[in-house]
């Protein structure tokens, strides 16, 4: 479903990044993080503006929902602010949906970026308020990183939001990491995670594949399912990102998984879709991998489009900033995926 989608201006060096956090309420619980990120964004040219209630909490989520939406509206309107970006994911974006003035948003384009629950903002802006927004890197996760953020999700921040051609061309990572350094205990002040070294992209399917990219994190994605803010992609390219589950250190379980795609599964998603890109799993085993790729074949049975795994996209880093809704190719003789639009002005 092509959507005609307003293009931000591109970020340029002393702009104002403005903070949001739209659904968790980690901020308040790991300062630490928040500092790292923005000492990480100083160095990078940019200023940095937290909105009003960015920095609360309120139990399990940031603030309440209104206060949660006034921050959203407070960051669109302010003209000091050039992109917004969510401090963290969570589960709970979808709360605050019904009290977004999407013409106010409309009116105000600005570059908007998150992954994992902010999935549901995403929809949400593209199909009320035609924005093109951003998957892609969040405060406290990449910017936040020890001692600064991964060189890779630097670089495809950049060619996706600070410069006005298309990305072109999405080299896999050579390195990845989903080590886990214990924030409570501030382990992660203490080194760098550790790298690992990447096997790259893995064709499940071969073929090639043209079309705008939708797609996001399960079960965020989920929760749209028969709303009014849920995106067709027919004809096009969809993504899957798949979280860390409830227990510390742990991806999402299987079984859950399985559940997630039999929900994609009954709402056709499998059946419209010419491409399909899995990101990295979360922390999981090799017989979890296994699992994984017999549900994707499952799923896919009666489907011939290409089938692309570990693309650097949400929960294990490094990762890239996607832009939705953009013209991507995909290509298994060529080991190509690529972003072909430009998506900032």
């Amino acid at each position: 479903m092509k959507l005609n989608l307003t293009k931000p201006k591109k970020l340029q060096q002393r702009d104002t990044i403005g903070i949001i956090a739209p659904s968790a309420g980690s901020a308040n619980i790991f300062p630490h993080r928040i500092e790292n990120a923005v000492k990480s964004l100083n160095r990078l040219g940019y200023k940095v503006k937290f909105a009003t209630h960015s920095l609360e909490r309120n139990g399990y989520v940031s603030s309440e929902p209104e206060k949660r939406t006034d921050d959203i509206h407070e960051m669109f309107t302010d003209d000091d602010i050039s992109a917004i970006i969510c401090t963290i994911g969570g589960d709970h974006s979808n709360q605050i949906l019904k009290y977004l003035n999407f013409e106010l948003i409309k009116n105000n384009p600005k570059i908007f970026i998150g992954f994992s629950d902010i999935s549901v903002l995403h929809y949400a802006l593209m199909k009320k308020s035609n924005l093109q927004t951003f998957y892609g890197p969040c405060l406290m996760t990449q910017f936040g990183e020890y001692p600064d953020i991964l060189p890779y999700t630097l670089e495809y921040f950049n060619k996706a939001i600070a410069s006005s051609d298309p990305i072109g061309d999405i080299i896999s990572s050579k390195e990845w990491t989903a080590e886990i350094l214990d924030w409570t205990i501030k382990k992660d002040l203490e080194r760098p995670r550790k790298l690992i070294q990447s096997d790259g992209h893995e064709w499940l399917k071969q073929g090639s594949a043209s079309g705008s990219i939708f797609g996001g994190c399960v079960p965020s994605i989920n929760h749209l399912a028969g709303t009014e803010y849920w995106i067709d992609p027919t004809n096009d390219i969809f993504f899957i990102d798949i979280p860390d589950g409830h227990e510390f250190g742990k991806g999402l379980p299987i079984d859950a998984l399985d559940s997630y795609f039999a929900d994609l599964d009954n709402m056709e998603i499998f059946e419209k879709i010419t491409g399909l890109i899995i990101g990295r799993p979360y922390n999981y085993s090799l017989d979890e991998y296994n699992e994984l790729k017999k549900i994707i074949l499952y799923y896919t049975r009666k489907h011939n489009y290409p089938i692309l795994l570990n693309a650097n996209i949400g929960h294990c880093d490094p990762i890239i900033t996607l832009p939705l809704g953009a013209d991507t190719t995909m290509d298994s003789k060529q080991n190509k995926f690529s972003v072909d639009e430009s998506n900032v002005i």
